[in-house]
């Protein structure tokens, strides 16, 4: 018997997988603008990046060589336990970042700055596959692509103060590691290219990535 006939005998459909959306992109990229418009279109939850305080913090910019392993292991732990808290809740989400950005753009780019040794990446990388064998990924990856003169017009834009310092190679740097885990991410995945977009403030724009969004997404349970 096929799994969609034992779902139908078992009063349940496919659809019931559907869990939630991720959406990843760069610092400026808009993540969170349309986490949360598209959470509000389908009526999902939306559930943005954590804010906590993290103590690593002020050590990580006074000496980011010594404490750059410190502040990626709370990084990770934290979004960890707030990705578990997510899959526990009933209903579905649109979720704000996803734990995968932390080792293949943020880590790795401390790593290869120089600012992690082998040692501690490599353990970084064999704790956070141990963590995923945990989690479920979701059922559609949202990547916002983004050039470098968008991110930093964007970023200006919301005027946030610790984001001033924030230079362009580092920018750049990201953009080219998000290229390359897009490329190999394995799941579902959607991207969505926002330089000649203003999903924020034109209703057409926002409702040309709604249309794909629902195509890609419940067409994957038809």
């Amino acid at each position: 018997m096929s799994k969609d006939n034992n779902d139908i005998l078992a009063g349940k459909s496919a659809s019931d997988d559907l869990k939630f959306i991720s959406i990843a992109g760069n610092i400026g990229a808009g993540k969170s603008s349309l986490t949360g418009l598209l959470a509000k279109h389908l009526g999902w939850e939306p559930v943005y990046e954590s804010v906590d305080n993290n103590p690593y913090l002020a050590d990580f910019y006074e000496d980011m060589r010594r404490w750059s392993f410190n502040l990626q292991i709370y990084f990770l732990s934290s979004r960890f336990r707030h990705q578990k808290k997510m899959l526990e809740k009933e209903g579905r989400v649109v979720q704000d970042r996803t734990i995968y950005e932390d080792v293949e753009i943020f880590a790795k780019n401390l790593y290869e700055m120089g600012l992690m040794s082998d040692r501690d990446f490599s353990n970084y990388h064999a704790l956070f596959e141990e963590m995923t064998n945990y989690l479920r990924a979701p059922n559609l990856l949202i990547y916002i692509r983004a050039q470098v003169p968008t991110l930093v017009e964007q970023i200006q834009q919301r005027g946030r103060d610790y984001e001033n310092t924030i230079r362009i190679e580092y920018l750049e740097r990201l953009n080219r590691l998000y290229e390359d885990w897009i490329e190999r991410y394995p799941h579902e995945k959607l991207i969505i290219n926002s330089d000649d977009l203003d999903f924020v403030n034109n209703d057409e724009d926002l409702g040309r990535i709604i249309e794909l969004v629902e195509q890609r997404l419940f067409g994957l349970f038809n």
